[in-house]
């Protein structure tokens, strides 16, 4: 059973919350609150039978004190700076509050509420003074850029070389070396951040969940089968709309529902609603907090001595520059558009043909027409449609028998549920990685379907950080937005649903088979610019014939999907490739030119909509029937950690493509190619610099040409 977090004020249980007198807060609480203390389930995993909404507060407070009170003791420490009175004593800080903040940001996407949401916004401010107050030391910084100055004479390891060249860096990115009136305004601002960045997301959430579409009758339902009626027909029931329909909208501008929809009219409504969400002028309009949220960025890049954001943001990342970034999307935004308007031209050639066949005039191709007619196409030109897939991808068979068995044929591994740990929600399950030994090695969650409460989208994120030094395996969870079945019923997945199972999971095994001595490098934490990279390749494990023979079973009859449909597939894997490159350009086109201006050229709240009218316009990507993936006002990833840094999904796709031609040369899906992978790039983590990890694995320098030829926008080598 999920906990259920019932919210009440922190205020309430604590005596003392002045984090900035370095004291431990003395709190009745104590013996009650599960953060006080590790878990003591294995791994560390989290108590979520005992965790209430009312236990956060406190935690947030006695773990900023005390780790506030341990860099104190670190900074003022009388003996002269080591890496281990030092550098280690960094690291091994703050765990309380590590361990309340790593569930509570889990919960806020994953399974969140009023009062988690209230929380967030009260505590994000907060926690960024709390990193001011480390990053901004004045005798603490001195300590670490002693180290790094003697870096190479102190016998360390590379692991702890690198470690002190990281802290060093981020105290310096921060602002370390400032002026004192330029660090409190740099307090500020970061404040202001980490306000509007909880706003923006929080706003993204309530307006979907608001502007879902209510339909009256089930006439104007046609073209969707009976289980997807009874889920709008359940989904509106359970929203106070007993005897109609709710069509719940994602978070991406175009919404699967469209691709079987026959009312036109309809279409459009949704298709409308989807994209107005967040500048209609309501209480979750994002126009004004967004332009403020740029601005301040914009300023703080400067004040760090960059010309821009994206500047600022990518001198940490393996592009370096955003030249090197405006080159790629050079090399595929235009290829990609004409592409795109290729095959706009054979839709609105199907739509002429249809309309002249009923004797009724035709109608120009409109977005909402986009998805309806290419499913069409694909029908005529391939025989096949999403449809008849569906019944072959339950997705429980997908999980188990798809992305589990590729990970074990790969790498050896298994994994294995179990009943008994708590979760936080009912639908949520656990598993236990073991390595090909028998070794268990990790405790994997999955949270598979969407729900009111649950952020859109699909993500990996961990609870506990495999590394040596605290002695810590990884509690990794995988997060997906599959439709739940109505009572009674399989949850069938999408195709687009399968291969982002697959790869979110690569994210998942990047995390788990993290092997590093130190915290800071553990799994993930590599440049956001290279972290797509590893689960874009587990995405081509989806289509491989020994893995799909394994999961693409009917649910009812058990029967494996027939080969011919399975070739179908493939055949059709490049179809509508102008339209989805051209969609994800628009929107990393429009991250970019929002971080890629000062400040002063930055638009108020109501010129944002035409600042991005504008910025697709300027680039050639403004053709009407293919909207951006994402507009601004609803754009969750760059209003959060993929600022100025969504072009990282494209550019960690160069090494996923070149790496993808690698395992096909190779042999493809066998242990040998596994392994390398986990041991000369998944288990490193960021212990490493990410380019020389690809270049060891890989052999050489990336190449685009895969990637381009992958989405048909060059013709392929023979």
């Amino acid at each position: 059973m999920g906990v259920t977090l019932a919210g009440c004020s922190s205020s309430s249980v604590i005596k003392d919350t002045s984090a900035e007198q370095g004291q431990t807060i003395d709190m009745p609480a104590t013996a009650s609150n599960p953060f006080f203390e590790a878990s003591t389930l294995e791994y560390e995993y989290p108590q979520f039978d005992k965790i209430k909404v009312e236990h956060f507060g406190p935690a947030f407070d006695r773990g900023m004190a005390d780790q506030k009170a341990e860099w104190d003791k670190i900074a003022n420490n009388a003996d002269a700076p080591t890496f281990e009175n030092t550098i280690l004593e960094m690291e091994k800080s703050g765990q309380l509050l590590k361990r309340a903040r790593y569930v509570f940001s889990n919960l806020t996407s994953a399974d969140s509420n009023d009062a988690i949401n209230a929380l967030d916004s009260e505590y994000a401010p907060k926690f960024e003074a709390h990193n001011d107050s480390k990053f901004l030391n004045d005798t603490l910084f001195k300590r670490i850029d002693d180290l790094y100055t003697r870096r190479n004479s102190l016998g360390l390891d590379p692991q702890s070389v690198r470690l002190i060249e990281r802290y060093d860096l981020d105290f310096v990115r921060a602002g370390a070396k400032l002026t004192p009136a330029q660090k409190e305004r740099i307090k500020t601002i970061n404040g202001q951040v980490a306000a509007l960045q909880t706003k923006l997301p929080q706003n993204v959430l309530a307006e979907a969940n608001a502007s879902a579409v209510i339909v009256d009758s089930v006439d104007s339902l046609k073209g969707l089968d009976d289980a997807a009626i009874k889920v709008l027909a359940e989904n509106a029931k359970a929203n106070g709309a007993e005897g109609k329909y709710r069509i719940a909208l994602l978070n991406t501008t175009q919404q699967p529902i469209l691709t079987n929809l026959e009312d036109r009219a309809l279409r459009e409504r949704i298709f409308k609603a989807s994209l107005a969400r967040g500048s209609r002028g309501n209480q979750f309009d994002n126009t004004g907090p967004f332009s403020e949220l740029v601005k301040l960025r914009a300023e703080k890049a400067k004040l760090l001595g960059y010309p821009n954001y994206a500047s600022y943001s990518m001198a940490k990342e393996t592009a370096k520059t955003p030249a090197a970034v405006n080159a790629m999307l050079e090399k595929i935004a235009g290829p990609a558009v004409a592409k795109a308007r290729e095959e706009g031209k054979l839709l609105q050639a199907l739509i002429d043909k249809e309309q002249k066949a009923k004797g009724q005039p035709s109608f120009k191709l409109e977005p909402w027409d986009w998805m309806f007619y290419s499913e069409k196409l694909r029908k005529e030109q391939y025989a096949f449609d999403e449809g008849q897939l569906k019944p072959y991808l339950e997705w429980s068979n997908v999980l188990e028998n798809g992305v589990f068995f590729a990970a074990h044929e790969l790498y050896g591994i298994t994994l294995k549920r179990r009943t008994d740990l708590p979760v936080y929600h009912p639908d949520v399950r656990t598993y236990d990685a073991f390595n090909a030994d028998g070794s268990k090695f990790a405790i994997v969650i999955v949270d598979p379907f969407a729900r009111p409460s649950k952020q859109g989208g699909a993500w990996m994120s961990t609870y506990v950080d495999q590394n040596d030094l605290l002695n810590q395996h990884t509690v990794a969870a995988l997060h997906l937005n599959v439709t739940k079945p109505a009572a009674g019923e399989p949850g069938l997945m999408t195709w687009d649903d399968v291969t982002t199972a697959f790869h979110e999971f690569g994210h998942v095994l990047h995390g788990i088979f993290s092997d590093v001595k130190y915290p800071y490098f553990s799994g993930t934490d590599v440049p956001r610019d290279f972290v797509e990279y590893p689960s874009q390749v587990n995405e081509m494990w989806a289509e491989d014939p020994t893995v799909i023979a394994n999961y693409a079973k009917h649910w009812k009859t058990g029967e494996v999907m027939p080969r011919e449909l399975l070739d179908k597939v493939a055949k059709a894997s490049k179809f509508n490739a102008g339209f989805g490159m051209t969609e994800v350009m628009g929107a990393t086109l429009l991250d970019q030119r929002w971080h890629q201006v000062s400040a002063d050229k930055l638009p108020a709240a109501a010129g944002v909509m035409a600042f991005e009218a504008k910025a697709l316009k300027d680039v050639g990507l403004d053709y009407t029937p293919v909207p951006p993936r994402y507009r601004t006002p609803y754009f969750k990833h760059i209003m959060e950690g993929y600022a100025a840094g969504y072009y990282a999904y494209t550019w960690s796709e160069v090494f996923d493509a070149d790496t993808v031609e690698w395992m096909h040369k190779n042999g493809g899906l066998k242990r040998a190619n596994g392994d390398r992978f986990r041991n000369m790039l998944l288990s490193k983590g960021g212990s490493e610099d990410a380019l020389v990890l690809f270049k060891n694995f890989y052999g050489g320098e990336p190449d685009i040409r895969p990637l381009l030829e992958r989405h048909g926008l060059v013709k392929a080598k023979k």
